[in-house]
């Protein structure tokens, strides 16, 4: 959150003159925005007061109001010295109703429950924890925010970038005269991210100042942003196939969508695209796109880069659970670190909001008899067993109707074992499962369309499944389990404990939830096929799982054909940092856990790998890696139907509206573009452009690469921006990465992520894409 100096006192006349200019400005970004005469929207230009909550003791009252660009959140802090914050609406992930947050339930009785409300950010910020003065009230600014925030988020990328000029024009216009100066039109540019020297910002002034002023005003200053925004690389593409009097009709348009972008297309799909997207009424009668048009069609979200089919659950969804790559979290009750770090229901929030359909909850005795959630043996902060089961509930099913694995690390007295079992029981009820799917005893998992809705619980177990379904139940093979602690193993400081096998006390209510994922040890691929049924799972720390990847690979491919394996990050990985997933998925592992706290290229890779497919969290692995007979062989890659050889031909052409990487208004990007290939180790590389000096606004490269694929089925291909740097390590700006089997060709906009996942507005790239079979 930046702050804004306070304002120095002003005049009555000044005052007046100012809040003119304000609502002429609110205007216009109303306009831009598309929200004018909205009620709840004026609601939050007016603001109110709030009673900001950060702990039992420190609750005070606040001034919260929209800024005139109607984007930017203003917060008044009553210090003297202490200047006023501002943040941004579209920094927040979402708005809480109630005592939803540990803030509130923890800080704040039950009978203000209805004037509460929280504010999530995307990032690691702390949430915000607000108190209305009444229930009305809080209803009013969460219904309010969601509007505004929703229709930020549908705005186009045309209207993005004229508020966000807007916005940058206002900022720069110092003396708020409504006109650029030189001087104006240089810091102009600094803030949009391109470094201009004094006579080309000139020759700009004297090509727009039409009235020979001396500065830019009215049509004026609309000249210079038609100037800045025009591109030619658009120009050129549409200039190739505007063939009816400077315009496309549609049997143009429809030869450009054939022959460019490689798509089936009619004249019916032409008309379609017309309407929806010609901006200009005439043209639009006339059946006619406009150059405006078409650039509005090509950043449309199903023109981009990733097949719109594919955003949708587009795979067979009735293949036995362990047939699929399942999306992962690891030590997911943890927001930072593994030592100290604090443990929060947010985390799993978070997790599963992100698409996680496996978390693991860390189980240890509390008081009160109520179970803990922490990570044993370490400084990290504890969170209620009961409270966490709340939260999963909650949120498990909001981006993914499909089934949620529920990893317990159980590490309780038989006591709070059974006090687990009920809450489980109480909080999950007809929802988690606690007997097979139909009848008798199952020979496979079931599909993940059979467990829609449901919660599988992972851990030990104090028989065979088979036994339920005998006489003698109580009596098995198995009535003695002895373990390794993940946990203990986890922590390589505890060399003595990680050495000792632990015999389990187990409740039997816990044990009895376990049914489709119980636990046990890996001795070898020998021993599992031949003592293990199907729903015996081992964990692997990621050390011998890449070893058994590497060694191994098509023993382990064959392994995962018939059971479920979880791979989980070394215990020396103490800041929570992450493994490449990539091996792991490529010998069939399905749970390849990752920490989902710690941003990354592995966790870009992992949210790429499950972007697909409807964001289900499941994607179906290839044929060849269901088959039990199965020969492939990631390493080796002898014959087989995997083998595809594709060309991959990628042309980066040119970058809109990077972001700067730090808020110093000299700092200017010089970006380049680095293009990687993750799959198959045969497929594995990178290459990347030349960087464009001082202009992360709208740089162009125009160069080609090209990329032999040899398991599409595999790969993943991944577009990182990074600011260079001749002396130390390039800067990350942005990245985006996806299926290579989800890449649309043709000409694409590529849009770009921040380092934390979340979406960069109106920011991207602008590429040529070609995929051939290799001759």
């Amino acid at each position: 959150m930046k702050c804004l100096q306070r304002q120095p006192n002003c005049s009555r006349s000044e005052e007046l003159l100012s809040y003119a200019q304000t609502q002429k400005v609110i205007q216009v970004n109303l306009q831009l925005l598309g929200i004018e005469n909205d009620s709840d929207l004026q609601f939050l230009l007016q603001g109110g007061e709030l009673l900001k909550v950060r702990s039992a003791s420190w609750k005070k009252p606040r001034y919260f109001r929209l800024q005139e660009d109607c984007k930017t959140m203003w917060q008044e802090s009553k210090k003297t010295l202490k200047s006023n914050q501002t943040f941004s609406l579209s920094d927040i992930s979402m708005v809480r109703k109630g005592r939803q947050s540990e803030g509130l339930k923890k800080y704040t009785e039950e009978q203000v429950e209805s004037c509460c409300f929280s504010i999530v950010f995307k990032d690691s910020c702390k949430n915000l924890d607000l108190i209305a003065s009444s229930e009305g009230e809080a209803k009013q600014w969460v219904k309010s925010l969601e509007k505004i925030i929703s229709n930020i988020n549908k705005l186009n990328c045309q209207q993005k970038t004229e508020h966000w000029i807007f916005s940058c024009l206002k900022k720069a216009d110092k003396n708020k005269d409504n006109k650029m100066n030189l001087e104006e039109i240089k810091d102009f540019f600094r803030l949009i991210n391109i470094e201009v020297d004094d006579n080309h910002a000139e020759m700009l002034l004297k090509k727009c100042d039409k009235s020979k002023s001396g500065y830019l005003d009215g049509e004026e200053i609309k000249h210079f942003y038609d100037l800045l925004t025009y591109r030619e690389e658009i120009s050129v593409i549409y200039g190739e196939y505007a063939k009816s009097a400077g315009f496309m009709s549609p049997n143009n348009l429809v030869d450009f969508l054939m022959n460019e972008q490689r798509e089936k297309a009619t004249l019916a799909d032409a008309h379609k695209i017309i309407e929806k997207y010609e901006p200009d009424e005439h043209a639009k009668e006339k059946k006619l796109l406009s150059k405006d048009g078409f650039l509005m069609y090509l950043q449309n979200p199903d023109a981009l880069i990733l097949n719109p089919d594919h955003q949708e659950v587009y795979q067979d969804m009735s293949q036995p659970l362990n047939h699929y790559f399942i999306s992962s979290s690891h030590n997911t009750y943890l927001m930072e670190d593994q030592l100290k770090g604090p443990s929060s229901t947010e985390a799993y929030i978070r997790a599963l909001l992100k698409g996680s359909r496996c978390v693991e909850l860390d189980c240890w005795d509390g008081p009160d008899n109520e179970p803990v959630i922490y990570h044993g043996y370490t400084l990290t902060s504890k969170i209620l067993f009961k409270d966490t089961i709340k939260a999963i509930k909650e949120y498990a099913f909001k981006t993914s109707d499909y089934p949620v694995i529920l990893s317990l690390e159980n590490h309780c007295s038989i006591k709070q074992q059974e006090v687990m079992a009920h809450h489980m029981s109480s909080i999950l009820g007809s929802a988690l499962i606690t007997s097979p799917l139909g009848e008798g005893m199952p020979k496979h998992f079931p599909s993940p369309k059979e467990l829609k809705g449901r919660f599988l619980v992972k851990g030990k177990r104090l028989n065979k499944l088979e036994a339920s379904f005998a006489s003698e139940a109580a009596g098995s093979d198995d009535a003695e389990v002895t373990e390794e602690e993940e946990s203990n193993s986890e922590n390589e400081h505890k060399k003595e404990v990680k050495k000792k096998k632990k015999k389990v006390e187990l409740a039997q209510a816990l044990s009895d939830m376990v049914i489709y994922c119980k636990s046990v040890h890996f001795q070898s691929f020998e021993d599992s096929r031949q003592t293990h049924s199907f729903y015996e799972m081992a964990s692997f720390k990621e050390g011998k799982a890449m070893k058994l990847a590497e060694e191994s690979a098509n023993d382990f491919i064959c392994h995962n054909v018939d059971k479920l394996s979880r791979i989980y990050p070394a215990g020396s990985r103490t800041n929570s940092s992450n493994y490449n997933p990539v091996p792991l998925w490529n010998a069939g592992c399905q749970i390849v856990a990752l920490n989902f706290q710690t941003a990354g290229t592995e966790m870009d890779v992992n949210q790429a790998r499950f972007m697909v497919n409807g964001k289900s969290g499941y994607i179906l692995k290839p044929a060849y890696m269901r088959d039990t007979a199965t020969e492939f062989d990631p390493i080796t890659l002898t014959r087989g139907d995997w083998l595809r050889h594709k060309m991959l031909h990628v042309m980066i052409i040119s970058a809109q509206q990077l972001p700067k990487v730090n808020n110093r208004k000299s700092s200017i990007l010089d970006p380049l573009v680095r293009v990687e290939v993750y799959g198959v180790p045969a497929d594995a590389t990178e290459k990347e452009t030349n960087p464009v000096e001082n202009n992360g606004f709208n740089p162009a490269w125009n160069e080609n690469h090209q990329f032999d694929v040899y398991v599409p089925d595999l790969a993943l291909v991944r577009f990182v921006v990074e600011d260079y740097d001749s002396v130390s390590e390039n800067e990350f700006v942005g990245q985006y990465t996806l299926p290579f089997n989800s890449l649309k060709m043709g000409y694409r906009h590529v849009p770009l992520f921040s380092k934390n996942g979340d979406l960069l507005p109106s920011a991207g790239l602008f590429v040529h894409i070609m995929v051939l079979d290799a001759e």
